[in-house]
């Protein structure tokens, strides 16, 4: 089959796909302004204020990249019984999405960051959050309300930001939960927890994370190094597969059998790297759920993560744009080959 009817059949079967996405939310906040002279009162800036947006973020912002592929996200997690809260909510009904898988909590606020952008720099930023984890009643809620989406979803990501939504024992709860069900898992780590994903399906560190999680260290061009740092990795977490990102060289992925492949960065105007984990932890679930192999879907996911380098600002991926660019690539139009779509 030609690849261009090859994307598009895979194109079409992520309009298909269900993917429960469970972690850390947040409400990304920008305010901007013009200044041009400084307060009196302290050597800062006096900023006009000229335009305030809030947009989803987080764990939010891989449902978006899920949504733009043309899949139905399930967003988990828990937020606060706040203001900020029914801000949150009120953005996902703007968007088409349900909110049954979002607990609200008065013990705890719900987390936002707000950026004070002037002249196209950013001047400050503000945090409003907390980093424990749940209450007893905040875990027993979320894994119930994890468990009755788990029965609508093709796959499940785990966007961990070390908030406190995904303790290593919630962690291993719903894992089993998953496991069990027979869903495969994808995992977009932080350091915190890093080492509690085991079993996953699919692990995608960049390659700070990996060396903070294994605690090593080695020079970026090292690639012996680096691949006996991802053999440790699999063999100490009982992976399937690993992806890790590279930034500006790209992406590696390892299959449970050992097969290892290196993908080039594509040439790209970076304007903004934000958001960049979120679209390839997106575009690598929808891949893995609809079968695609491994190097196949780390190419894929490579695509998507340049692409919204070229933007500024968090933004989820273009679904029209992705498809263009993968029927023209190289890569994938090989390790598609002998590739099928299948239906549902």
């Amino acid at each position: 089959m030609p690849i261009q009817r090859t994307v598009s059949a895979l194109f079409h079967r992520f309009s298909q796909l269900r993917v429960l996405v469970v972690g850390d939310v947040m409400i990304d906040a920008y305010l901007w302004g013009k200044s041009s002279r400084l307060s009196p009162e302290a050597p800062v800036p006096i900023v006009n204020r000229l335009k305030v947006e809030q947009r989803l973020g987080g764990a939010a912002n891989v449902a978006l990249n899920v949504q733009s592929l043309g899949a139905t996200p399930l967003l988990c997690s828990v937020v606060g019984d706040d203001q900020d809260g029914a801000v949150l909510l009120r953005l996902l009904q703007e968007q088409g999405q349900t909110n049954e898988g979002i607990v609200l909590s008065p013990e705890r606020p719900t987390t936002v960051k707000q950026r004070i952008i002037s002249g196209g720099q950013q001047l400050l930023r503000i945090d409003s959050e907390v980093e424990t984890d749940l209450t007893e009643f905040e875990r027993r809620a979320l894994v119930q309300r994890f468990s009755y989406l788990l029965k609508k979803a093709d796959v499940v990501i785990f966007e961990d930001y070390d908030k406190g939504v995904l303790s290593e024992e919630v962690i291993k709860e719903l894992l089993a939960l998953a496991k069990d069900a027979q869903v495969p898992t994808v995992v977009d780590p932080k350091k915190k927890n890093f080492l509690s994903y085991k079993g996953s399906t699919l692990f995608k560190p960049n390659l700070k994370e990996l060396k903070e999680g294994l605690k090593v260290d080695f020079s970026d061009a090292n690639l012996e190094a680096f691949e006996a740092a991802v053999h440790q990795l699999q063999e100490k977490m009982a992976l399937e597969n690993v992806l890790v990102t590279l930034s500006e060289r790209g992406v590696f992925c390892q299959s449970a059998n050992g097969e290892k492949t290196y993908l080039d960065a594509h040439v790209r105007s970076i304007s903004d790297v934000s958001g960049a984990g979120d679209t390839v932890v997106s575009i690598a679930a929808l891949s893995l759920a609809a079968g695609l192999p491994l190097p196949a879907l780390a190419e894929l996911a490579n695509l998507g993560g340049g692409l919204v380098c070229e933007h500024v600002g968090v933004v989820p991926i273009d679904k029209d744009q992705l498809q263009h660019e993968a029927q023209a690539s190289a890569v994938l139009k090989n390790a598609l080959a002998s590739f099928e779509v299948k239906a549902v």
